[in-house]
């Protein structure tokens, strides 16, 4: 199928790479069905909307920088998107690149998570205060390089 992307304009896609948010995501709530893109620029990835080109988003997995990232979330919620084996989830935080040459941010509080068997995904809102909409994505990852070449573990 075609669809108009904001990062790459037409392009075709393959079916497998579309993706149901039945709830849309927060604040774009209307868009509910959205493919996955590799990035030019790896680890990244785009979701970008089928019903509308310019809802992209950017996304990153959160383990990459933060190893000690965990979801925990009501099993209801993953019922939801048919995740009964978590081993069959992707996870993956909205990144923000803030054009005025501040931090790329990741969102560890908000995250996307997609049953990659089924194709069904879900925006979760964690209550744990350890994560935050805006996580800076390259301090946290030097901060957690160096505690790692120390040996130590990080207790951020």
């Amino acid at each position: 199928m075609k669809i108009a992307t904001k990062a790459y304009g037409m392009i075709d896609v393959d079916e497998r790479q579309q993706i149901a948010f039945p709830e849309g995501l927060y604040g774009f709530e209307a868009f509910k069905t959205y493919v996955l893109l590799d990035a030019e620029q790896q680890p990244y990835y785009y979701l970008q909307s089928v019903e509308a080109q310019g809802a992209m988003f950017i996304l990153l997995k959160p383990f990459l920088f933060r190893p000690d990232y965990e979801i925990d979330v009501a099993d209801e919620e993953l019922a939801a998107i048919g995740l009964t084996n978590p081993g069959k989830a992707l996870v993956f935080s909205i990144v923000t690149v803030p054009d005025d040459g501040s931090p790329m941010t990741a969102n560890l509080a908000g995250p996307i998570v997609i049953n990659r068997e089924r194709r069904i995904g879900k925006q979760i809102v964690l209550t744990d205060p350890r994560w935050k909409t805006k996580h800076d994505i390259l301090k946290e990852l030097s901060e957690n390089a160096a505690v790692q070449a120390k040996g130590g573990v990080s207790s951020c």
